[in-house]
């Protein structure tokens, strides 16, 4: 194999390794909102996000091909917008920031 061609296998599994822990830590942080809302009076279809954030998170449909997950970071980030907005219209306090 030459180098150039290690040099570019090398990158693009750099890029898709950042990619791939981008969607974990957003996917947590989508975990920990739900917690805070499962009874915070927060209306169904507003929970419903959630599900259907994680369902096209696994699903083998996307818009981008799998190994580029730059639209399931972004399903992923809507989704925890509009549960953290629903939590604020719901007045459910603002968990404390992770130290």
């Amino acid at each position: 194999m030459s180098s150039e061609l290690w040099v570019l296998v090398s990158l693009l599994a750099v890029l898709v390794t950042a990619m791939a822990v981008a969607a974990a830590v957003v996917a947590v942080r989508l975990f920990r909102a739900r917690r805070l809302l499962r009874d915070a009076g927060v209306p169904e279809n507003k929970k419903i996000i959630f599900w259907g954030a994680l369902l096209y998170l696994v699903s083998p449909v996307d818009l981008v091909p799998d190994p580029v997950y730059l639209d399931d970071i972004g399903i992923l980030l809507l989704a925890l917008r509009s549960l953290h907005k629903a939590a604020a219209d719901a007045g459910v306090p603002r968990a404390a920031p992770d130290r």
